[in-house]
């Protein structure tokens, strides 16, 4: 609640304005039973029309300044509500782009977007409704039941014992609904994830015939969160009857005591109708708090959600140590513009895993050199590079660029310096000119096509007739996967990196495209430190410097040749592979 408040003061003056209006509002309604109590006594008693007419008149006004009221009201409690919605929204979407792989894999992508849309909706919601009711709804009970004293003080005390009853059955239901509500939310999350899920893998599920088995995976799923949403709704709807029930015998004591007093002179029908009013006023608005609360209360297990990614501090931060502008670089990287790379005894653990990923990894890339990096599935090659750009930190040992530990660069600074083909090829709706330009804001059409030129991609580009005006969809879903992974190869490409890393980012590439691609990328990319990383060895067998790991740990560092000498698994791995005039 305590940041929820610190967003809402940003909308100080809405947040004030609308309760006020809201309780002006109930103010004159307040009025209302009094001017009806007056007609009867005086008007219809006396049959006095005019009377009549004038409090009529009034009523009307009362009406027309109450609605006034209202839309004030209501237009202050949107603006807050949704400024402040909208503002909690982009911050969390930053704080999420802050976190490093690890958080995001501990958290879950599809908890992070229900947190995102349905949870940050409901505090949104919770707080234009808290605006507008939170105030009025109580000052409109205990102002009718003040209102009643000032009417009868005997029939007054039927509200004195009815407010109190009401009050243990909206807090009780309360107590016990907010923590199902919590419980609902978390269920919603698993829902959410099965259908991320389905729909990033629909064409496996449809290849193996599971739709069936993801069906019935989803239904239960679904199932629980209904039965969950019904039964906390149970619980949830016995607010109506309750203080219905409540508030009807209420009524049906006050005729009771007020027939009498009437019977005996003591009270007018007037007033009784008042007092009836006024019960009927408590009802309504007892109502609307009770529904109130269990908004509030959903709202409050949604906000402690959001604050709970809030809280999560990014692993990956910069040190106060790290220099201003691009990354030092020793003199040979001054000569080629590239930077030198070392590991130095590093090893690294997932977060949660009981065994490391990487073990003792040292060896060092000089400049302008082309390190291949092969290995078993599992082997730890697509975690080695990742700790390059820092997107994961070592557990033990160092990572250099020019001599510096990257954990004392500044992140944008060291990131600008590295250009990064994922292992998953992902494109972004639009045009390829704007996807191209993730690499480089700033980059000339001709360097975009230099870039496609050099990943192979030019002649399908312009095969399609639209050039860099060439739609892409969601995903790059409307080209084939080795044109995806050349567009980003590309992408990389264009912002002219320091250090280029390509995580196996030629596996969709027939093995023609993928030995154009190598020679295109030795030749325009001399001055450039390269990592690529293969379960080919065709694709890294002409490498400056071959790094074979095995489960995590450094089979061997070498050339091609020398490794076939020296390195059992790089032997095996090539003979599976290759001819043996190939391994040659």
């Amino acid at each position: 609640m305590k940041r929820l408040l610190g967003y809402m003061k940003a909308y100080r003056k809405e947040s004030i304005i609308a309760p006020l209006f809201k309780m002006l509002e109930a103010s004159f309604e307040l009025f209302v039973p009094l001017v009806v109590a007056s007609m009867i006594d005086v008007g219809i008693r006396n049959r006095d029309v005019s009377y009549i007419l004038k409090m009529g008149g009034l009523l009307a006004l009362l009406a027309v300044i109450g609605i006034a009221c209202s839309l004030t009201a209501q237009y202050f409690a949107a603006r807050s509500a949704i400024g402040t919605g909208t503002a909690l929204r982009n911050d969390l979407f930053a704080h999420i782009n802050r976190l490093s792989y690890s958080e995001i894999d501990t958290i879950g992508t599809s908890t992070l977007i229900t947190r995102m849309t349905s949870d940050i909706n409901t505090v949104q919601n919770g707080v234009n409704m808290v605006l507008r009711l939170f105030l009025r709804s109580p000052f409109v009970v205990f102002g009718a039941m003040i209102m009643a004293f000032t009417v009868d003080f005997k029939g007054a005390l039927v509200f004195a014992c009815a407010i109190p009853l009401l009050s243990a059955v909206v807090f009780g239901i309360l107590l016990i609904s907010m923590p199902l509500y919590k419980k609902v939310q978390k269920q919603l999350d698993k829902v959410t994830l099965s259908t991320r899920e389905n729909l990033l893998g629909v064409r496996v599920i449809r290849a193996f015939n599971r739709q069936e088995s993801e069906r019935a995976r989803f239904a239960g799923e679904n199932d629980l969160l209904v039965k969950l949403q019904i039964f906390v709704g149970k619980i949830a709807a016995l607010l109506n009857p309750v203080t219905y029930v409540v508030i009807n015998c209420a009524i049906v004591v006050l005729i009771w005591v007020g027939a009498k007093q009437v019977d005996a002179g003591i009270l007018s029908q007037g007033k009784v109708v008042a007092l009836v009013n006024y019960m009927s006023q408590i009802l309504v608005e007892l109502i609307k708090l009770a529904n109130l609360i269990i908004l509030i209360s959903k709202a409050m297990a949604s906000m402690n959600r959001v604050d709970s990614v809030f809280e999560i501090t990014p692993s990956i931060t910069e040190s106060v140590r790290a220099g201003e502008g691009r990354p030092a670089k020793s003199p040979a990287a001054e000569k080629g513009g590239v930077s030198k790379v070392r590991f130095d005894h590093v090893t690294f653990t997932y977060k949660g895993a009981k065994e490391p990923s990487l073990t003792d990894i040292s060896f060092s890339a000089s400049a302008g050199e082309t390190i291949g990096i092969i290995g078993g599935t599992g082997s730890g090659k697509s975690t080695l590079v990742n700790l390059i750009p820092r997107f994961y930190d070592v557990t033990d040992g160092a990572v250099l660029i020019d001599g510096a530990d990257v954990r004392e660069k500044k992140l944008d600074s060291l990131r600008n310096a590295i250009g990064v083909v994922p292992q998953k090829a992902v494109l972004f709706k639009g045009s390829l000119r704007d996807n191209m330009k993730w690499g480089r804001e700033e980059a000339a059409d001709e360097e975009i096509y230099r870039a496609l030129e050099t990943a192979q991609a030019r002649e399908f580009v312009e095969e399609k007739k639209r050039g860099l005006d060439l739609l892409v969809s969601q995903g790059g879903h409307n080209l084939s996967g080795g044109q995806r992974q050349r567009l980003t190869i590309a992408r990389a490409l264009v912002r002219r990196p320091e250090i280029l890393i390509m995580d196996d980012s030629a596996s969709a590439l027939d093995f023609a495209t993928d030995a154009r691609l190598r020679q295109a990328i030795k030749r325009d990319t001399e001055n450039m430190t390269v990592f690529i990383v293969s379960q080919r060895a065709a694709t890294i067998k002409n490498a400056d410097k071959i790094l074979v790991l095995d489960d995590g740990r450094l089979a061997g560092a070498g050339t091609h040749k020398e490794l076939l000498e020296t390195c059992q698994v790089y032997q095996e791995i090539c003979l599976s592979q290759l001819s043996k005039e190939e391994v040659q």
